[in-house]
């Protein structure tokens, strides 16, 4: 399979997950708005979340997965399973204690950690802390989850994985469709999600546990032992967590400072779902997919083929994600009216949100590529490099969000945290060619600044046409006739874009056709030359 295909696979079922989490936070916009108990929900329902990114997508899909690989090359599938069993028996148990600590404790590190800003608004101090532990089981599920998905993408089984996460915003629209049908309060409808969260966890956890038995892989529990193998693993976990988490680390600072102005966490959170819409299809799937094909041609003696998998990817992640950031920078009012100006989502709230999301759009194309080269850092075992780069961007991220947010309020966060993403991802990206570790690519580096000018001249014919095009896309005109203006600027932004990289060479059949194929080299220095070819 072509890691074109393998991209289109992952991105796919992530698109679809992102979809209807789109359609989730359209509903909750609607019932809860940016009040009360919208902050109360989202900030409880982010603490298991950054948990999960940290210890479960940081740690398992960049630590986990080579060393699951190593064991499948080494012992077989034997010696995989027999390692995935002494890996489970003890994440199990640590997940069991971590949670029982965390549950006993939610109240002190909600006043501490997670929202002091709440604490002067006692019901809603009091909500969040009960959602928070109602949802805090969801974090043991999840990385679970995440380290049979690990186990599956080594496996070549990409699909399972990247479905599951759909199940949560199912679960969540079924709930929000409930409350609605019954006419239930605001608080009701809070409580009511977070009860979905926990469900939605435990569905997620089935779905690949069947799969990893579908594989041939089924695991057994084993009594918590520190074998050479996971004392290896927790090494090498432990800057994967921090560095994969980097952005969930940001985000669960953020969260605490945001708490001190009401609904400035809603308003991060509405723009954050909108704007990981792109991030999660472009940036999720190629660091899902390149992870474990790096590895596999690194382990194999195939460096050429490695530098073409990393220029490929860049190359193709980039142009997709470039038009999506010029969108968002420039249509974000109109598509945050569209999205959210309902129910109890007042007209003053889109302004608001609408100027996070525009500054987001700036960061998309740094927290893309940074989701591209860790890989490169990953697939070698070295995950100290990019913790401390990660460290520094926490460092960075802090220090700008306590200097804007009081100047700025909301978009001051924004502002701090692509900033941080783009100091995260030009130190990646030095070091990588600074060690040997990244290949020159003349078609890369030609075709970038193309793909830049075809973006800029795309976001100032928007520019225009959404100034000409003012009254359709207000929320005077009728619903249809906003959607249909808006879906039919797209779809001229689209034309507009993909003619003129075309047109300019920024992009070609051949590169998404013949680049992104992965074949296998018995011989890397004998085909160095075919792979540099534009």
């Amino acid at each position: 399979m072509s890691l074109l295909k393998k991209l289109a696979t992952v991105g796919g079922a992530t698109l679809g997950s992102r979809v209807f989490g789109f359609a989730r936070e359209m509903l909750m916009a609607s019932m809860l708005g940016t009040g009360p108990v919208a902050d109360a929900f989202n900030v409880a329902f982010r603490f298991p979340n950054t948990f999960r990114r940290l210890f479960a997508e940081g740690a398992f899909n960049s630590a986990f997965v080579p060393l699951f690989a190593k064991e499948i090359e080494a012992g077989g599938m034997e010696g995989a399973k027999r390692f995935s069993e002494e890996v489970f028996g003890v994440l199990f148990t640590v997940l069991m204690v971590l949670t029982i600590a965390m549950e006993l404790s939610m109240p002190f590190l909600v006043r501490t950690v997670i929202a002091p800003g709440f604490v002067d608004d006692p019901e809603k101090f009091d909500n969040t802390v009960a959602m928070a532990t109602i949802m805090f089981p969801y974090l043991a599920c999840m990385s679970l989850a995440a380290m049979m998905g690990g186990m599956l993408n080594s496996l070549h089984k990409y699909f399972a994985a990247a479905i599951a996460p759909v199940f949560l915003n199912i679960i969540l629209i079924g709930v929000l469709g409930y409350a609605w049908y019954g006419g239930h309060d605001t608080v009701t409808v809070g409580y009511g999600l977070s009860w979905g969260v926990m469900a939605a966890g435990l569905v997620q956890l089935a779905i690949v546990w069947i799969a990893v038995r579908q594989a041939g892989m089924a695991i057994g529990f084993r009594r918590p032992r520190f074998t050479p193998n996971v004392r290896r693993l927790l090494i090498l976990a432990l800057p994967a967590a921090i560095t994969g988490g980097i952005t969930q680390i940001n985000l669960l600072i953020n969260t605490a400072i945001a708490s001190a102005q009401d609904s400035a966490v809603t308003s991060l959170v509405l723009a954050d779902r909108i704007y990981q819409l792109p991030l999660g299809v472009f940036g999720i799937a190629v660091a899902t997919v390149l992870l474990p094909e790096l590895s596999r041609a690194l382990r194999a003696g195939h460096r050429v083929e490695a530098d073409n998998l990393q220029n490929r990817s860049v190359e193709f992640v980039m142009f997709l994600t470039l038009p999506a950031a010029a969108a968002l920078l420039v249509m974000s009012e109109p598509i945050i009216r569209l999205v959210y100006e309902h129910g109890r989502f007042s007209p003053e709230s889109t302004p608001v949100v609408a100027g996070i999301l525009a500054i987001y759009g700036l960061g998309l194309p740094a927290f893309v590529l940074i989701k591209a080269f860790i890989p490169g850092f990953f697939a070698r075992e070295d995950t100290r490099t990019p913790m401390i780069f990660a460290a520094i961007s926490v460092v960075t991220n802090v220090s700008l969000a306590l200097y804007l947010f009081p100047r700025m309020g909301a978009e001051g966060i924004s502002t701090a945290e692509i900033v941080a993403g783009w100091v995260n991802a030009i130190l990646l990206f030095a070091t990588l060619v600074w060690r040997g570790h990244w290949g020159r690519d003349i078609p890369l580096l030609t075709r970038i600044p193309r793909l830049m000018v075809a973006a800029a001249v795309m976001a100032i014919g928007l520019h225009y046409a959404i100034e000409w095009l003012a009254y359709p896309l207000s929320t005077a005109a009728p619903l249809l006739m906003r959607v249909g203006t808006l879906g039919g600027l797209i779809l001229t932004a689209m034309v507009v874009y993909f003619t003129l990289a075309f047109a300019s060479g920024g992009a070609s059949l051949r590169m998404l056709r013949d680049n992104l194929k992965r074949r296998p080299r018995p011989d890397a220095d004998e085909t160095a030359t075919k792979e540099m070819e534009p």
